[in-house]
């Protein structure tokens, strides 16, 4: 049950929004989990500032699964590392959250 949400202040086309998609849907394995129940969120032209200041690139990551966060600090590698590629977004500029959650509700019913 893992979602993943990405907000940036860049814009985002198309193509690279399906190919940040399957590389998040790859990813996510490192916590244990598949994308045949991930929830992608991609969000751009956000107005964001980081260091009082907006004309930088910026990006937050926001990680969220049912049960307990795993292999983090490789999923933050990972993520940081798509987030640049595809993006051009220094790796300085991505902040990225994880939470865990005991409830998770799905299709009218909690897990």
């Amino acid at each position: 049950m893992p979602y993943i949400k990405a907000s940036t202040n860049i814009s985002i086309n198309d193509d690279k929004k399906e190919i940040i998609k399957s590389k998040f849907g790859d990813a996510i394995k490192i916590m244990g989990k598949t994308e045949d129940w991930l929830m992608i969120e991609l969000s751009d032209n956000n107005k964001m500032y980081f260091r009082g200041k907006c004309d930088d690139g910026m990006c937050f990551i926001d990680v969220k699964v049912l049960g307990n966060v795993n292999n983090s600090n490789e999923m933050t590698k990972v993520l940081t590392e798509i987030i640049n590629s595809e993006l051009g977004i220094l790796p300085n500029n991505v902040y990225i959250a994880y939470q865990g959650y005991s409830d998770w509700g799905y299709n009218g019913n909690n897990f």
